[in-house]
């Protein structure tokens, strides 16, 4: 607040300073134009144009009555000679430019034996007579009293501001430091808060002015809260289903150890490199929602990209799995659907797709692989002909470590968590649901089409798919 107040007082002493000036000049100025028109009423034309000056001595000496200021005068014609007046005063050299309207008066600034000079000047003639005849009459005078007028108004304004600005000084350190005592005192709750204390801050004595600023932090607080107990669930659920494949590891590494058998060592070995290879699917299912769920830094590399190429890629490389589990794995071709995405995410949800149909259609099934579009969606479709799930199972399978009971299926139950969160990262919209032609089930993510903006501004689907998903077509979810 300081740092404003004195830069704007040298400016209002500026300013002050200016008209101060322009308000001591006017009354001035105005007494040089009466003595202008006085010594005009002294000089006659006669009827051949001859000029007739006659300044009594009365005239005179009312100009030179000024006690402050030194006045100068004189008449003189268009040629510059002097007919009256002081020799001092001196004809201005560009007078022969300057307006010379006749019976008008003007002002010039001029300067004698060093002093500045306010001059005023007009002509006088008769109209008939030509311009040549016409003569000049000037009366100039020194600035002392307009000076000390401008220092007078200038006193008065500036001189209060010596005890106004103090003042207000005192008023705005006042009143601000008692206006930001609440926010103080506020500070203070929060940095006595314990490391671990995420309940909302209490709103009671809060100016109104900080109500939403301590309800935008209560929210943050809340979803910091939601953030933890979902990291703490996790990473139980984790530990969880860590623990058992390695106490079977450990277990079939001890009876490997005592094995003599060649026939019996081998097959515990086998079932200790298969051991192995659930930890690691569970290992780099884990990873992969950790990596999902950076969303921060994966929402700056959604780029446009062919949702039914990437598709085609993934079916390609689950083919020869497919074929071991006698599964017939088809993919039906789609017209260009251009959706914002991350490739590696999207290969990611693609690949964890078609591994669950994989995993719950028998041996003879059939999975098929498509992408639709309708209007201003995507949809990425994965049906199969499998074991299927029940409306109560389809609310569910989206949630961590969560897996169908009864279908003898491995898995670490994160494939489908996983499908959420890259989802969710795209603004689409996941769900998986009984098959509705015939047994198995349908698993769905709809993405918002992609639309390049046009110079028309056509931007609207592009901009509500990057806001998030409108609702889409009957039928879609």
């Amino acid at each position: 607040m300081l740092a404003p107040l004195l830069f704007v007082w040298p400016l209002s002493i500026a300013v002050t300073h200016y008209f101060a000036s322009s308000v001591a000049t006017y009354p001035y100025d105005q007494a040089l134009r009466e003595n202008v028109n006085a010594l005009a009423r002294q000089i006659r034309f006669d009827k051949s144009g001859r000029s007739q000056i006659a300044l009594p001595a009365s005239a005179r000496a009312m100009l030179r009555a000024d006690e402050i200021d030194h006045v100068y005068f004189h008449v003189v014609n268009r040629k510059g000679v002097k007919l009256a007046g002081d020799s001092e005063l001196r004809v201005a050299e560009d007078m022969a430019y300057q307006p010379d309207e006749l019976g008008e008066i003007y002002f010039r600034e001029a300067e004698v034996n060093g002093q500045d000079l306010r001059v005023a000047y007009a002509y006088v003639g008769d109209p008939s007579l030509p311009r040549e005849k016409w003569l000049l009459v000037e009366v100039g005078e020194t600035l002392e009293k307009r000076s000390q007028l401008s220092n007078k108004i200038i006193a008065s304004v500036i001189l209060p501001q010596f005890v106004i600005i103090p003042l207000a000084v005192v008023l705005v350190w006042f009143g601000l430091s008692q206006g930001l005592q609440p926010l103080t005192r506020l500070r203070e709750r929060i940095e006595a808060r314990a490391e671990n204390d995420l309940s909302p801050i209490r709103t009671r004595r809060v100016p109104e002015e900080l109500q939403p600023l301590i309800d935008a932090f209560n929210g943050m607080l809340e979803r910091m809260r939601a953030n933890l107990a979902a990291q703490h669930r996790f990473i139980a659920d984790a530990a969880h289903q860590m623990r058992t494949p390695l106490t079977g590891l450990k277990t079939q590494a001890q009876l490997a150890m005592r094995e003599s058998d060649p026939e019996q060592l081998k097959n515990s070995l086998r079932q200790i490199a298969t051991s192995v290879d659930r930890a690691a699917h569970l290992v780099n299912q884990l990873l992969t929602l950790a990596r999902a769920e950076a969303s921060e830094q994966a929402q700056q590399a959604l780029v446009p990209l062919d949702l039914d190429s990437v598709l085609r890629q993934q079916v390609e490389e689950w083919v020869v799995r497919a074929l071991d589990r006698r599964i017939d794995l088809g993919y039906e071709p789609a017209p260009p659907s251009e959706i914002l995405g991350n490739a590696l995410l999207l290969r990611e949800l693609i690949s964890n797709l078609i591994d669950n149909a994989l995993r719950y259609t028998p041996e003879g099934g059939r999975v098929t692989c498509r992408v639709v579009v309708q209007g201003d969606f995507v949809t990425l479709e994965i049906e199969d002909n499998g074991i299927g799930l029940s409306e109560e199972q389809a609310a569910m399978v989206f949630e961590r470590f969560y897996r169908v009971d009864g279908t003898g299926v491995d898995g670490s139950g994160l494939g489908l968590a996983i499908v959420r969160e890259i989802a969710e990262l795209h603004r689409a919209d996941a769900s998986l649901r009984p098959n509705p032609a015939e047994r198995g089930a349908i698993a769905r993510v709809v993405f918002s089409r992609y639309q390049p903006m046009s110079a028309d501004g056509a931007f609207d689907a592009q901009v509500e798919g990057e806001l998030g998903v409108r609702n889409p077509p009957a039928g879609f979810v």
